[in-house]
């Protein structure tokens, strides 16, 4: 169901844009990893890791702007200066980066896009991945969580057959035997799906 375009809600990024937290290129000038979210939805998942790792930078994505808002303002309230975001679809990330900037990219939850025809839309397609290595850096992780056991599967195949390397995976995250249970950021949909004991997928995967 498509959201209802919220109130105010150009008022409240700019409030945000003041705020300097789309002013991603100044992440790059410290010298530290930059971790990139691909579809931060509402921010829970970046804003908590982005409290809980203050010595690394973030970079959230989002293409929705009444969603993204929610994340933005969420980290204003946080006061987190390590964290800032990009209103684009993920199909221009190449766009925005330039080459060997990013150490990590975590998709969390993706639209699984079932319908055959749909899967070049996957965020772990062999289009998206040759996307990504534009602006990965040697050695760089993606790490994927999803409550989908077919776009798991795909995304272990498309992995391993583009220039990465599994680390980890497992069909049920929370009974995993390296699942960190004070260390997992859960995202909304995350949340969702342990309350209704629905596995979690995950998976790390290293670019060689």
């Amino acid at each position: 169901m498509r959201m209802r375009k919220k109130k105010h809600a150009d008022e409240r990024i700019q409030v945000c844009v003041d705020s300097g937290y789309m002013r991603w290129h100044v992440l790059f000038e410290q010298g530290k990893p930059v971790f990139l979210e691909i579809g931060c939805g509402k921010g829970d998942f970046i804003c908590g890791t982005a409290l809980k790792f203050p010595d690394i930078n973030f970079i959230a994505v989002e293409k929705n702007s009444d969603v993204i808002m929610f994340a933005m303002e969420k980290a204003k309230s946080l006061n987190l200066h390590n964290v800032k975001f990009i209103i684009t679809d993920a199909k221009e990330l190449e766009n925005h980066f330039e080459p060997e900037t990013i150490s990590r990219i975590y998709l969390n939850f993706s639209d699984p896009w079932h319908k055959r025809y749909q899967h070049n839309n996957r965020l772990t397609s062999p289009v998206f991945l040759d996307s990504y290595k534009k602006f990965l850096k040697p050695n760089a992780e993606i790490i994927l969580k999803t409550d989908n056991k077919d776009l798991f599967d795909f995304s272990l195949k498309t992995l391993t057959s583009n220039g990465f390397e599994i680390t980890n995976k497992t069909y049920d995250l929370y009974s995993s035997e390296f699942f960190d249970f004070n260390g997992n950021i859960q995202t909304e949909y995350e949340k969702k799906f342990v309350e209704q004991n629905i596995p979690i997928c995950y998976l790390s995967a290293v670019l060689l």
